[in-house]
């Protein structure tokens, strides 16, 4: 069995439902995951926009949520988790509001897509503080074991 994330609240490659987003109650989807491999030492979590911010013209990708140090028994986060109940020993980084948490979709133009990645890592990172995604990124290098993708989208109306 291989690595799998997906959300009872949309199907991958589906809408994402208006109350995960700025137009919405703007709390956090819930998610799950399965299939994490042996000898898996934690989990993270990114989810980021890469059509910001027209998906006619993308510029950037935009952070909205990112983890850290989820425990491999984890098997996910449950709608609009908050910070107090995130499994032990998870730590958050900065999204691209420059604040921890989830930062829900907020398109200005067309309709963009969300990658909610989860990776299996070999390892237990180091407290990095509140990293941005790069520096995440940067201390999975050479870490990641498996991969897995959930993509939502939202446009605006």
């Amino acid at each position: 069995m291989s690595l799998e994330i997906r959300s009872p609240a949309f199907a991958n490659g589906g809408e994402i439902p208006q109350r995960y987003t700025c137009d919405g109650a703007d709390v956090s989807p819930p998610l799950e995951w399965s299939g994490v491999p042996e000898g898996t030492r934690s989990l993270a979590l990114i989810v980021d926009d890469p059509d910001a911010p027209d998906p006619d013209n993308p510029r950037m990708t935009w952070v909205h949520w990112v983890l850290y140090n989820l425990p491999p028994d984890s098997t996910g986060l449950p709608e609009g988790v908050a910070d107090s109940e995130l499994p032990p020993g998870t730590r958050q980084g900065l999204n691209d509001w420059k604040r921890t948490g989830y930062g829900g979709p907020c398109p200005p133009i067309g309709r963009h897509r969300y990658f909610h990645k989860l990776y299996a890592l070999d390892t237990v990172l180091p407290d990095l503080g509140s990293p941005t995604k790069d520096a995440l990124e940067r201390a999975m290098s050479g870490h990641v074991i498996a991969h897995a993708e959930l993509v939502g989208t939202y446009a605006r109306r």
